[in-house]
């Protein structure tokens, strides 16, 4: 699994919010380095896991609604990425054409993959967004 942009500017966004009370789309776009449309697109995904709070008009603007020291990596690769799985065998209940037409073989990529995934996910929920933001 690999992140996309989509994470990466997640990271960004949070991590700008976390210096301040209040900043707008603009604002974001413009400190971070976001095309606005995307910045706004991530914003929406960040509000729907909870992590920050959208408001229009005057005064408003995004803030961070949840302590970064409490959403680990994994989560928010999870609340971003479409797929946070190596492969999609990985997935839970995956069908496989391949393992159904050869129902007596052991299928080791799946195995071996499948050790990948759990490691990479017990990594991923060992480190805060504050420890991977700030060092902390």
């Amino acid at each position: 699994m690999l992140t996309t942009k989509e994470t990466d500017y997640a990271l960004r966004i949070l991590r700008a919010l976390a210096k301040s009370n209040r900043l707008t789309t603009a604002e974001l776009s413009t400190n971070e380095q976001i095309p606005q449309n995307f910045a706004y697109k991530i914003l929406k995904k960040l509000q729907k896991a909870g992590f920050v709070e959208i408001a229009r008009g005057t005064g408003g603007g995004c803030a961070l609604t949840c302590d970064l020291n409490s959403i680990t990596l994994y989560q928010l690769i999870n609340a971003m990425e479409q797929s946070a799985f190596l492969t999609a065998c990985t997935k839970p209940n995956h069908y496989c054409s391949w393992q159904e037409s050869h129902d007596d073989q052991v299928c080791h990529a799946h195995i071996q993959l499948l050790k990948i995934q759990k490691t990479l996910d017990q990594e991923l929920k060992s480190h805060t967004l504050q420890a991977v933001l700030f060092g902390d």
